[in-house]
């Protein structure tokens, strides 16, 4: 199943994708895609009416309408650096030996298709493709690696927007760097997991201004996302709906040489297969 929410930011709607054109509308049967529906069991509510409803030919065109982000706004997002050898061989920094975390804002969260705002005094801002897991069900602790495929409720492609500056030079954590307006562009879609044949194998890849700039694969991930909610689940309790972002592979503008940045009128196209495909133009600061 895949899961969208259609609409006017702050009013997005439910729906349940039925191919490209279409989707069933399920806002009379959820409030939101959120904490209390992944909570309350998720996308298997949704199985037998939104099966009804395709058959009794109740779909209705996206047409234009704006899409958000799959989820509603999380109890939190937190992200992994530098899971990839490659991109932290890019980076200069050395291959972790456990999952590197840190943190950013949720009120980062925006659609797929809308504009990255680079956020002021800024001039190193930056792009990064991730597979993003979503939590379904409250989770700490999990006994072992296995266990973390029955507490993921789907996937979704992110763009990790960085700002280096902020990052890097700014001391500090991370989060600086990553937690400006609009920095976590996800979506279309949360794939459910049946629906991700191997999420270990999907190939990604990122282009600015229609030049290929990041190609990789989670298979190249240093941790993979089972060893990821196993590892996070030993220091602090997972909510239904949690976003975690699981890193980037090379090709980032930092790692380039010379080095490039992000600038208003730049258009960012990405995808992960199997998790479709978004679109963000970059706008300067407010």
């Amino acid at each position: 199943m895949y899961l969208m929410r259609v609409g006017a930011f702050g009013a997005e709607k439910p729906v349940v994708r039925v191919d490209d054109t279409s989707y069933v509308d399920v806002s009379d049967l959820v409030t939101d895609f959120d904490e209390a529906f992944f909570g309350a069991g998720g996308s298997s509510r949704l199985a037998v009416p939104v099966a009804e409803r395709i058959a009794a030919g109740a779909v209705h065109p996206f047409g234009d309408q704006r899409i958000g982000a799959p989820i509603a706004r999380p109890h939190q997002i937190l992200c992994i650096g530098l899971n990839f050898s490659d991109h932290a061989a890019e980076t200069g920094q050395s291959v972790p030996d456990e999952p590197i975390l840190f943190t950013k804002s949720p009120n980062t969260l925006v659609g797929p298709n809308d504009d990255v705002r680079i956020p002021r005094g800024a001039g190193k801002t930056d792009w990064e493709v991730e597979l993003g897991i979503v939590i379904g069900k409250r989770t700490s602790y999990l006994d072992d690696v296995s266990a973390a495929a029955d507490v993921i409720a789907g996937y979704v492609l992110v763009n990790d927007i960085s700002e280096r500056a902020f990052q890097m030079e700014r001391g500090g954590q991370w989060c600086k760097g990553k937690s400006a307006e609009t920095f976590n562009p996800a979506g279309p879609w949360l794939a459910t997991p049946d629906e991700i044949p191997d999420v270990r194998n999907l190939g990604m890849w990122l282009d600015v201004n229609g030049v290929r700039r990041q190609t990789g694969s989670t298979k190249t991930m240093i941790f993979d996302p089972y060893v990821i909610v196993h590892y996070l689940s030993q220091f602090m309790v997972l909510e239904p709906g949690d976003l975690i972002n699981t890193g980037t592979p090379p090709g980032v503008g930092m790692g380039h040489n010379p080095q490039i940045w992000l600038e208003p009128g730049d258009v960012m196209e990405l995808s992960i297969d199997g998790l479709g495909v978004a679109r963000q133009r970059v706008v300067g600061p407010r």
